[in-house]
């Protein structure tokens, strides 16, 4: 297909019922329960919004459950917190050593200033970050991690303190579905933000306006309400957030009073022209803190709209219209404030909505980057080595952080306080993931990992295509191993046309006849030491596989 019909795909039009049918619109579903059939086609497209791709062994254990029953295990998140990254860097004298942590085992719990191990730090974090998303549990966390991550947006390259990175992501992970309100606030207070944003240098007398402009425009507000927060609310906010300073030896915030601006604040009409009231004394700080986060999510309708809009995005569409903000932004928003600021009940009620399992809402998202690094490994059943082998394990890991990068999502390091583009620069914003050069390197990478893959310390990093074909229902049946690929792989149907073409031309190597792939692969079951037999099925698997991962409909979630 062409860019403009690959961008498009996905917007397919489905009669549904709302109370509120809006002219034009992609759907008017809304989020009553959904009551359509539950098959492997929701499945997949459920694990493919709340994890990283849709691994065939979670897809044939939630098949065993309902929606309702898969939608709440994947929200009730019971797993522990994942242990935390391991130094793996050099240790020779010449490069650093590091002594006071052993290799093998984790720094984040000891303080160091060099900057040379602090970069070795945060490149180790990164990797084991990739680590955990590739090896996350059967839950909404890690994905629900990186949209904190990109909502409340921070640079690791703004500090030498890995330390300050691995408390914020922890902080994130922990609160994934808890309140907004109050992640919020631990934010403005979070030591890594303190340092991106400047934070850390405001004080009395000096005040810097940064945070007080990203917490009102970018992590509660935004930009779009009109009326709207000034610049004098801006520079109030920031008076009210002096004094508070990071401690790097003991990985935490704390307040300083004598850089503490004590006098009262007065806010816009915006705020129904709110004065907080200075205070002084060591309490301070957090007394005015509390009493500005109150204030802000005291604009009930405009916060919650707008969160829930970013919410929308990230797992629903890019795309709010008329409709859709009728009939799931504004009842969602309101279900926010009810639930006094629990994201839990809002993404539960939007995961088991009609409009979630809309076909309109089916296949229309292009895969972040990390999305299809970290998906075409978990889908297609990647080998890793054991963890022990620490370092061949970050080493690989390490690629594929790499390719992340190289597709232009380096998780740790948004480009700015804002994020990702893509999930705010209107009007393209997720079609930003592909381009001229993004595009081939997606290719490339699946290329890579089908054909020769990653090799560190002796261990290979592929997709083995044989053992992927042996984990489908019928793979000696060239009709069923197709249809099962494209199942797990693709969210958009292939015309019959398209899929006889493969199974010829691929499978059946130029043959019409479906035995001609039977008899190989039955001939290498048998006799799976058999170096031809094995040739024979190999090739024409690795051929099919690269040809379904470089299509553009492998690039749609």
């Amino acid at each position: 297909m062409d860019r403009r019909t690959f961008f498009s795909a996905g917007k397919i039009k489905k009669k549904s019922y709302s109370n509120n049918n809006i002219t034009g619109a992609r759907t008017n579903s809304g989020i009553s329960p959904y009551s359509g059939s539950w098959t492997r086609n929701e499945v997949i497209h459920l694990l493919k919004r709340t994890m990283f791709g849709a691994a065939p062994i979670d897809i044939e254990y939630f098949l065993t459950k309902t929606m309702d029953q898969s939608v709440e295990e994947l929200l009730t998140i019971v797993s522990p917190l994942p242990s935390p990254p391991l130094k793996d860097y050099d240790t020779s004298e010449a490069q650093k050593p590091d002594n006071n942590i052993d290799t093998g085992t984790t720094w984040v719990n000891d303080h160091n200033t060099d900057d040379i191990i602090g970069e070795r730090r945060k490149s180790s974090f990164k990797k084991w970050w990739i680590g955990v998303m590739l090896n996350q549990p059967r839950n909404i966390r890690e994905k629900m991690t990186l949209f904190w991550h990109n909502h409340f947006a921070t640079e690791m390259a703004s500090t030498q303190q890995a330390r300050f990175a691995y408390k914020h992501h922890t902080l994130l992970r922990s609160n994934c579905l808890g309140s907004f309100k109050t992640l919020a606030r631990a934010i403005s207070i979070d030591p890594l933000m303190l340092v991106y944003q400047n934070g850390e240098l405001n004080q009395k007398g000096e005040p810097d306006e940064n945070f007080a402009r990203e917490l009102q425009e970018l992590f509660t507000l935004g930009k779009e309400n009109n009326p709207n927060y000034t610049e004098n609310d801006v520079k109030a906010a920031a008076r009210v957030l002096t004094g508070w300073q990071n401690d790097e030896k003991t990985n935490t915030s704390y307040f300083t009073p004598e850089r503490h601006d004590t006098t009262n604040k007065t806010f816009s009409s915006f705020y129904n022209n709110t004065i907080i009231a200075g205070v002084s004394g060591e309490t301070g700080g957090d007394a005015e803190l509390d009493a500005l986060i109150n204030m802000i999510f005291s604009k009930g309708a405009e916060a919650s709209k707008y969160i829930v809009k970013e919410l929308y995005r990230w797992f629903v569409y890019y795309e709010v219209d008329e409709a859709s903000e009728q009939n799931v932004i504004l009842p969602l928003a309101q279900m926010l404030q009810d639930h006094d600021w629990d994201i839990k009940p809002v993404l539960m009620t939007l995961l088991k909505s009609e409009h979630f399992f809309d076909v309109a809402n089916q296949g229309c998202l292009i895969k972040s980057p990390v999305d299809f690094v970290i998906g075409v490994c978990r889908e297609m059943q990647v080998k890793f080595p054991d963890n022990s082998d620490y370092a061949t394990t970050y080493g690989l890991w390490g690629s594929l952080l790499y390719n992340c990068y190289l597709l232009q999502q380096d998780p740790g390091d948004p480009p700015s306080v804002s994020g990702w583009p893509a999930y705010y620069q209107m009007p393209s914003f997720h079609e930003l993931w592909i381009n001229n050069n993004t595009y081939p390197l997606r290719t490339q990478l699946t290329d890579a990992l089908i054909h020769y893959g990653f090799t560190i310390n002796g261990f290979q990093l592929k997709i083995d295509v044989i053992e992927f074909a042996k984990s489908l229902s019928n793979p000696g049946d060239a009709k069923s191993l197709l249809e099962d690929s494209l199942s797990i792989l693709y969210r958009i149907e292939l015309s019959d046309t398209i899929k006889e073409q493969l199974k010829r031309e691929i499978l059946l190597t130029g043959q019409t006849n479906d035995y001609y792939w039977t008899n190989a692969w039955n001939t290498y079951i048998a006799n799976p030491s058999d170096m031809m037999a094995y040739q024979t099925v190999s090739s024409r698997l690795n051929e099919l596989y690269r040809y379904l991962l470089a299509l553009p409909e492998f690039q749609l979630s």
